[in-house]
């Protein structure tokens, strides 16, 4: 079993000193990023420092996101970097509809695309963004969706958003998304809390915007000791068992098993670092 990343950091697009710094924090994707990241005047000069960094490297290392469609610096961000050697995959932010992903596709030459979903029209395109060609994976981007939606708060607010997320993704077969990013980098607490709740509502991953969020993260969508043990007892409850079988004084079904394995499966996985 391979996991998708979990922590998926981003670093700014004309700082090529923190490409591998970045990839050294312990996050499993690292995106440089073209859009927020940097400015208006250095869009230009950051691509190149992306392609100079990456046209180096002898294996995919990196996914990079390109600014959004609608700006003028999208075609030629997919034309310059997507097929560089060091390129691990392709973000799009704003993602809308699949037609979004047709030239990044092509040119990507079969390298994955990441949906950064972060609209109105995003989420309600839903049905159609997950069917893009070459994309393995959606992303909520919870802060700029709050400001389109005129939404207060990246709680309970937006988590029926989070449930169609998961629900459309996993209809595509999709790998699980990836959460927002939690903005305050000084709580600690707060970081974990967030991630527990994507976790629970079924993402797989959380974006992280500070190198230092990047082990919280790890550590939230570890399987705890607490069920770990209680899928083992269910699954040496129906070794060779015939019949109904309890465990905790609740009857085990089909249900219950497979979540039992997938989480074994999980746990096997992270502990052999894949």
């Amino acid at each position: 079993m391979t996991l998708a990343a979990r922590s998926i950091l981003f670093v700014p697009g004309d700082r090529a000193e923190r490409f591998e710094k970045a990839r050294a924090s312990g996050a499993n994707m690292v995106v440089i990023d073209l859009e927020d990241a940097v400015l208006p005047d250095r869009k230009v000069a950051a691509r190149d420092t992306i392609h100079d960094a990456l046209a180096s490297l002898t294996e995919p290392r990196f996914v990079v996101r390109v600014n959004s469609l609608d700006t003028e610096w999208h075609a030629d961000d997919v034309r310059a970097l997507s097929s560089l050697p060091g390129v691990a995959g392709l973000m799009l932010p704003k993602a809308e509809r699949a037609s979004d992903f047709a030239a990044m596709h092509e040119a990507a030459a079969g390298k994955p695309l990441h949906a950064l979903v972060e609209t109105v029209s995003g989420i309600l395109n839903l049905a159609d963004l997950v069917t893009a060609p070459g994309l393995v994976r959606l992303s909520f981007g919870t802060v700029d969706f709050q400001a389109d939606a005129g939404i207060d708060g990246d709680g309970a607010e937006i988590d029926p958003v989070r449930t169609q997320i998961v629900l459309h993704s996993r209809n595509a077969g999709l790998a699980a998304p990836v959460d927002g990013v939690s903005t305050d980098l000084a709580d600690d607490e707060a970081l974990s809390r967030d991630t527990d709740h994507a976790r629970r509502f079924g993402f797989g991953g959380k974006l992280c915007v500070h190198p230092r969020q990047v082990g919280i993260v790890n550590a939230a969508f570890l399987p705890s000791d607490a069920d770990v043990e209680w899928a083992t007892r269910v699954i040496a409850a129906i070794d060779g068992a015939f019949g109904a079988v309890a465990v905790d004084g609740k009857l085990i079904d089909k249900p219950v098993i497979d979540r039992a394995r997938r989480l074994l499966q999980t746990h096997a996985a992270f502990q052999s670092g894949r």
